[in-house]
């Protein structure tokens, strides 16, 4: 955790570029032997370029995979391959924390996880790997903080919905400068939709993904845009997945069109789609998928200034209700019953100042109906409204819980209400649904102000409504939270004007929300 305006945090800005270039730093630090011993592979064999994520105190995983012919399921021979990984307190290497030798494996695509540990907590490193006589760019990451440590500040970027037709990712060159701690993505990496031919940027493939090289393909895409491999390259990631990793509005083991995908076809989609999900992002050996089943949720620790609970609302939910009477049925569930618990457990047992859901959808209720009566979007929190008003009323002896979302592809920024059904009920915490990336390309500003503005007094909870493309950006300190919601003017060229469009305010200990 650093300081915004830290000498370090300056120091990164200013040399960004040459930190994360590819083989700027080319010392050959393996043993000659090593190298000999090699087999060569082509150039652009680290096409997919490297990441880190899930930091721990004493550790962080470090990501990349072999993948010279990326959109044509890799093109590696049907072979393990040694890569050699490095990591240092000193961007020059000359300070060696650990390495050592993993084995990129055919059947999980050539990716490779390691789970770097007997790292000091609270500190930056850098990283790379080396392949076939081949060096990757080089990574920098960060520990968590001491996990008795109570103070600093943790500055966290909130990222989902990255659509590639609908345009460049140009946000997270903005992030990238912010220089988070950690960025967390809620969902929607990929988009599992056909190749559109009036599309800004073509999905590649002939139409969705159902196989597991196709995923791979489509992750592969994604995976090649300059912004989103920098932000990856340049700071630890904490991912979790929504319903376009695999299939929209899908519920456990039911697709969105079960009459078009039989239950064993959409289980083998399942098994595919986990399979390239787990391959390609930074995650530990817990989340390597058993057939259609991947385990994501699970809990970090930031000191005892944040605990963040990354959640699951795809895998074990029920089906969605089709009506009002169906979304208030107790029966539903969004998390499962041993989620449900897991949850529960972490957030009364939390020894953190600040209480973290990393949700995929929105947990704050959205009434789209102007005037009397309620309309909801069944998919979200508003479609299981029991265990939702369950967990808001557990919320009343949580300390200061926030619930960062995606989906939605808007800024939407509320306070989370005991009983949304009584306007009276207490404020119990807040919630900050992330605008995407890219989905919905540059939005008709005033269209969504004629949709959107006429709902807002049927919804007093919301305080904030916005159509921009962006992400937000908290700096998390004992006193409170302040966000930022970063924009950009368009998503349609490679480059992008980037502003504050809002500032908001969490006061430790006053439950709800406040713009500055």
């Amino acid at each position: 955790m650093t300081a915004a305006g830290s000498p370090d945090r300056r120091r990164f800005l200013t040399a960004g570029a040459a930190v994360l270039g590819a083989a700027a730093s080319a010392q050959l630090w393996l043993p000659a032997t090593a190298r000999a011993a090699a087999t060569a592979l082509p150039e652009g064999v680290f096409s997919l370029g490297v990441a880190s994520g899930d930091p721990l105190p004493d550790g962080i995983v470090l990501w990349t995979r072999l993948a010279p012919d990326p959109l044509n399921g890799g093109g590696m021979p049907d072979a393990a391959m040694p890569v050699e990984w490095e990591l240092a307190e000193d961007e020059r290497f000359r300070k060696v924390a650990r390495r050592g030798t993993a084995q990129a494996r055919p059947e999980y695509g050539h990716s490779v996880h390691v789970d770097v540990r007997g790292l000091r907590p609270g500190r930056r490193y850098w990283y790379r790997f080396r392949a076939g006589g081949r060096l990757s760019p080089v990574g920098r990451t960060r520990t968590a903080p001491h996990p008795r440590s109570s103070g600093g500040e943790l500055r966290l970027a909130l990222a989902s919905c990255q659509n590639w037709q609908h345009g460049w990712f140009t946000p997270y060159a903005d992030m990238l400068a912010q220089d988070p701690d950690v960025v967390l993505f809620v969902g929607d990496y990929i988009y599992e939709s056909v190749p559109s031919a009036t599309a800004l940027r073509r999905h590649e493939g002939t139409g969705e993904p159902y196989t597991l090289e196709q995923y791979r393909n489509r992750y592969a895409q994604y995976r090649s845009d300059p912004d989103l491999a920098a932000m990856h390259a340049g700071a630890p990631f904490v991912v979790t997945f929504d319903d376009h990793e695999v299939d929209n509005d899908f519920a456990g083991e039911i697709p969105q069109d079960p009459a078009k995908q039989p239950h064993d076809a959409f289980v083998a989609r399942l098994t595919a789609a986990y399979q390239a999900y787990y391959e390609h992002m930074p995650v530990r050996a817990t989340a390597v998928p058993n057939g259609p089943h991947i385990r994501m949720h699970r809990r970090l620790d930031f000191g005892r200034l944040a605990r963040l609970n990354v959640l699951d609302t795809r895998q074990y939910r029920s089906d969605q209700a089709t009506t009002q009477a169906g979304a208030m049925d107790p029966s539903l569930t969004l998390l499962g019953a041993a989620q449900k618990q897991w949850l529960l457990d972490g957030l009364q047992d939390s020894p953190a100042r600040w209480n973290l859901i990393a949700s995929q959808i929105m947990m704050a209720e959205t009434d789209l109906l102007v005037g009397a009566g309620k309309q909801w979007f069944y998919d979200a929190w508003d479609g299981y409204q029991a265990e939702r008003n369950r967990f808001l009323k557990e919320f009343r002896g949580v300390r200061n819980p926030v619930v960062l979302t995606g989906d939605r592809h808007l800024t939407m920024v509320s306070d989370l209400k005991e009983d949304f059904a009584d306007p009276a009920s207490a404020v119990v915490g807040a919630e900050f649904v992330g605008t995407s990336i890219s989905s919905n390309g540059d939005q008709d500003q005033d269209a969504f102000r004629r949709e959107w503005d006429p709902r807002r007094a049927d919804n007093p909870h919301w305080k904030l409504l916005d159509a921009h493309r962006g992400y937000h950006l908290f700096d998390i300190r004992r006193d409170g939270i302040d966000a930022q919601v970063r924009v950009v003017d368009t998503v349609r060229r490679q480059t992008a004007v980037p502003s504050t469009l809002a500032r908001l305010r969490v006061e430790a200990g006053r439950p709800g929300v406040e713009v500055v």
